[in-house]
């Protein structure tokens, strides 16, 4: 089991999170955190609106109806996330 999912459980933002943090320097689509992830895109929807409107998580839109997602590493929470993420993984691992 993922150390962090020890700790706090498995959900899907965590999931969706977790996902955006091995990835930090890609951009990525709903449907590819979601195929990443396991998730139905509907679940992935859901859980990364708050992520966005908390500024850890930037979305662009690429044309009308497309929009792409990544990690926002000049967001102080977002890396404080990350360096917890790391921290933990070297802990209990």
């Amino acid at each position: 089991m993922d150390p962090i999912e020890k700790i706090f459980g498995k959900t899907a933002q965590m999931t969706v999170l977790k996902n955006l943090i091995e990835n930090k320097n890609e951009p990525t689509y709903l449907s590819g955190i979601a195929e990443a992830t396991g998730l139905s895109h509907s679940s992935v929807s859901r859980v990364i609106t708050p992520l966005v409107e908390s500024g850890v998580v930037l979305e662009k839109p690429l044309g009308k109806q497309i929009r792409t997602f990544q990690l926002n590493t000049e967001s102080e929470a977002a890396n404080l996330i990350v360096d917890f993420y790391n921290k933990i993984n070297q802990l209990v691992e």
